[in-house]
């Protein structure tokens, strides 16, 4: 792994607690509010999505979606983009290029340097749905600008060993059923963060090539059984040594709660995995 941006990391990677005070003073008082019964809120799947199994080379998980239909469900927690979102915010804006609308974010595009990002393959499914209406409409013609890093721990744009390319993001608009599915995969574990996956929800695609009027940006978490298989295999040596130092518990941004957005998972090395998650907005 290169070194010296994971130190940028710790310190600008979602920009430290002091940057993310407001968004966890605001999140714990939904939740004092909730537990004192004065504002109601259902959760939508979050139980659900986490629950995960790994044995061997396999981890298996199912995720149903709500069984609430009347009431107001708990949007996903929006959390910091970090320093390397590429949506115009912070330098490089990868979402006005063409060719960043795809499923397949494996490998560079445009006049990016071509390469491919090397790991376990890994399919991501979120489902965006109606948090007002107790998360079960669909949100049909959204979109969602989906990054994360690669298995060194990189990304795209913006690290130093990768700054030609521009793999391991895109785009996608949500079907009749809300969903986007992004071929990628496995994401390392840097320095000072669990594993996870970035992503901005916007109200159409038209929004999102013109990188304007997100509605919401949070990240997605992935189950520990599952890290522990992954990083034992080759590339990802790095990673086991990072994650043995983090807990979901002790991370900045999930430290506060992570029902809503640990993934639920199945698959194997040998096939892939796939990560799911109901994403509230």
């Amino acid at each position: 792994m290169s070194g010296h941006h994971h130190d940028d990391e710790i310190h600008e990677h979602d920009r430290g607690l002091s940057y993310d005070l407001p968004v966890l003073a605001r999140r714990r008082m939904i939740r004092l509010l909730a537990g004192a019964s004065l504002v109601p809120l259902v959760g939508c799947s979050a139980e659900d999505d986490s629950s995960t199994s790994a044995g061997g080379n396999s981890s298996a998980a199912s995720s149903s979606s709500s069984s609430s239909s009347s009431a107001e469900c708990a949007t996903i927690p929006n959390e910091t983009a970090g320093p390397y979102p590429g949506d115009g915010s912070n330098g490089v804006n990868v979402l006005k290029e063409s060719g960043v609308v795809r499923s397949d974010i494996t490998s560079s595009f445009g006049d990016s340097a071509g390469g491919t990002a090397e790991g376990v393959p890994l399919t991501i499914t979120l489902t965006v749905v109606d948090a007002a209406s107790g998360c079960g409409t669909p949100k049909k013609g959204a979109a969602v600008y989906l990054w994360h890093c690669d298995r060194e721990g990189n990304y795209s744009l913006y690290s130093e060993a990768v700054t030609d390319e521009n793999y391991l993001r895109g785009v996608q608009e949500t079907d009749d059923k809300g969903q986007v599915t992004f071929k990628s995969i496995f994401p390392a574990c840097y320095t000072g963060r669990w594993p996870h996956i970035h992503f901005e929800v916007y109200g159409s695609l038209a929004d999102a090539t013109a990188a304007t009027s997100i509605t919401n940006t949070s990240q997605l978490a992935l189950p520990k059984e599952v890290c522990d298989t992954v990083y034992a295999t080759d590339g990802y040596s790095q990673s086991v040594t990072n994650l043995g130092q983090l807990s979901l518990e002790t991370d900045n941004i999930f430290s506060d709660g992570y029902d809503q957005q640990l993934a639920a998972m199945e698959g194997s090395v040998d096939n892939g995995y796939t990560a799911t998650l109901t994403v509230p907005v």
